[in-house]
């Protein structure tokens, strides 16, 4: 009787057969440890207290921050918040807007209870044709006390102005929904009243070397990763150094 008929009277599988099997279970295994892998390295990336201090950047070798040099920028936070977070940033920057939801939680944990404050520097790059205009919008609404806001709403609704041919008559619809006194807005856009501020800013990035947005900065320690879980964790162990007097 021939072998292959003999298997197939008896049931038994071919080797091949056999050995596609195995392949099969063994991809499956190997997808399964990936997926894991991947739902692990979320997780930990996230969690700021599964972050092992040594794994943190630090000061070491670092020249401090030029801290004179906040007024080019627009702050937020008490003036005497023992911990200061620098941002670098363009509002045209998609990943600029993915980190803005880190910086409102920043708000919320920490700038508003006075324990950091933000220094928000204005880096508009060549390549995006509305970023000054949008930066203008922000620092036009912080002379009326409404830069927050309008700095939220650049971020959340990027995509509605990012394109636009001229987005000022957009920028002047948030600065209304704002309760902004219109007019004033229209005036200080109109004039590049804060142009020269926002080219200083831009100048002081350059001469710090800072080419990439968002760059983050906790006092003069660079992010190496701009999320919550590794700003938190330095903004922490910083607090804790500060309180037990051995500030790095």
């Amino acid at each position: 009787m021939g072998e292959a008929k003999r298997r197939r009277q008896t049931g038994e599988r071919s080797p091949l057969a056999h050995k596609q099997k195995k392949q099969r279970l063994l991809a499956a295994s190997l997808s399964v440890v990936a997926l894991i892998a991947v739902v692990f390295g979320v997780y930990w990336l996230s969690n700021p207290k599964l972050m092992k201090p040594s794994s943190l950047p630090t000061a070491e070798g670092r020249s401090a921050f030029p801290a004179e040099q906040d007024g080019l920028g627009v702050s937020i936070g008490d003036d005497d918040a023992p911990l200061v977070v620098r941002e670098f940033a363009d509002y045209q920057c998609p990943a600029c807007a993915d980190f803005s939801s880190t910086i409102e939680r920043l708000k919320a944990e920490y700038i508003d209870s006075g324990q950091v404050r933000l220094v928000f520097f204005d880096l508009p790059l060549r390549q995006h044709a509305n970023a000054i205009p949008a930066a203008e919008a922000a620092r036009c609404a912080e002379d009326q006390d409404g830069w927050w806001e309008m700095h939220k709403t650049l971020f959340e609704k990027q995509s509605d102005w990012s394109g636009a041919d001229s987005p000022d008559e957009i920028f002047l619809d948030y600065a209304e929904s704002q309760g902004l006194d219109t007019r004033r807005f229209r005036r200080c856009m109109s004039g590049d009243i804060h142009r020269d501020e926002i080219d200083e800013s831009h100048n002081l990035a350059r001469d710090l070397r800072i080419t990439s947005t968002p760059t983050v900065l906790v006092d003069n320690i660079p992010l190496t990763r701009t999320n919550w879980a590794q700003l938190s964790a330095i903004v922490d162990r910083e607090l804790s150094d500060r309180d037990d007097g051995t500030d790095q």
